[in-house]
């Protein structure tokens, strides 16, 4: 027996608990690789899941969590073995499949990737997904070449801009943070900003078809309008990597500018299907790359029982950096 997160629905009404429970290794979903989770995080995807109406679960009862770490119990494939330290992020587990707010889990082998060196599972995890898709956007800019000049990162003080406004400073580059919280400001210096910009001051509209070329990159965190008005301050050939939705769809722009007459380049950021080798080759960067002694800064601690509290947080963006759960505190 172990305990997890798990989110009912009662078929009447429609609505959804989520609430700590004790569940036998029976109830794990098919898999080859069973783990014995360590530590896992909470995303917004996560907040969606644990959220009224549960979001993006496909099938329940669910256990929720989009990553985890731990150390493998039971493999059928010959690439893990008990004992060994794995990672998983992606995949749509914590939505389609039992996810990592557990102190097991049971998935595919070609799931999961091998802890590289220099990483421990609690460190896995307060990078996890947000940072693994940090990285995949740095290594994008970097494949299509850094111009000179800053590099902006927009919501910088979320869980994927944290970290990779750190490692870009880590990397040598100046970094321009956008955050729409003030009161980040030290946070954000902290971790290698050389520059803070409200967020309302860069989103705000305006009808110039181009602007001043600012920026030699970008990681956009946010889209909307403020992809919008970043695509027009980009210089000649730089790359905006786009990984969030979180202010809309719509790009408000023209084709022409600044793609035609710029020369800009929009690089599309998904971490959840990446093949193995692409995992693989981004977690063993972070090992190497990401400044560990930042990686506390950005962390917070928490228990599966915190969790349902936490999930509404992060719906209201009352969460800074990265939440790392215990999965057995």
């Amino acid at each position: 027996m172990f305990n997890a997160l798990i989110i009912r629905k009662d078929a009447e009404s429609g609505t959804t608990t989520a609430a700590v429970e004790e569940i036998a290794d029976t109830d794990l979903p098919a898999g080859e690789v069973t783990v014995s989770v360590e530590y896992s995080t909470l995303n917004y995807k996560d907040g969606l899941c644990i959220g009224p109406g549960g979001g993006l679960v496909r099938n329940y009862p669910h256990v929720p969590g989009i990553d985890f770490a731990g150390t493998v119990e039971a493999s059928s494939d010959d690439r893990y073995a008990p004992g060994d330290k794995v990672v998983l992020t992606g995949w749509r587990v914590g939505e389609a499949h039992w996810g990592g707010h557990a102190q097991k889990a049971r998935v595919k082998a070609d799931w999961l990737v091998p802890l590289p060196e220099g990483l421990d599972t609690r460190q896995a995890m307060a990078v996890g997904t947000a940072g693994l898709t940090a990285m995949l956007a740095v290594m994008a800019l970097e494949a299509q070449g850094i111009k000179e000049g800053p590099i902006l990162v927009t919501g910088a003080a979320g869980g994927v801009g944290s970290i990779a406004t750190a490692l870009l400073a880590r990397l040598g580059h100046e970094v321009a943070a956008v955050t729409g919280r003030p009161e980040q400001a030290e946070y954000l210096t902290g971790l290698g900003a050389t520059e803070i910009i409200a967020r309302d001051d860069l989103a705000e509209a305006t009808r110039k078809p181009l602007e001043g070329e600012r920026w030699g990159g970008a990681v956009d965190a946010v889209a909307g309008a403020m992809l919008g008005r970043v695509l027009k301050q980009m210089r000649y050939g730089a790359s905006v990597a786009a990984i969030g939705l979180a202010g809309g769809a719509e790009i408000e722009g023209a084709l022409i500018t600044p793609f035609i007459l710029r020369g800009v380049n929009l690089l599309g950021i998904d971490s959840v299907m990446q093949p193995f080798e692409a995992r693989q080759r981004a977690w063993e960067r972070i090992a190497r790359d990401l400044p560990m002694d930042r990686l506390e800064e950005m962390v917070q601690p928490a228990t599966l029982a915190d969790l349902p509290q936490l999930g509404a947080d992060i719906l209201a963006g009352r969460v800074k950096g990265r939440v790392v759960v215990d999965v057995n505190a």
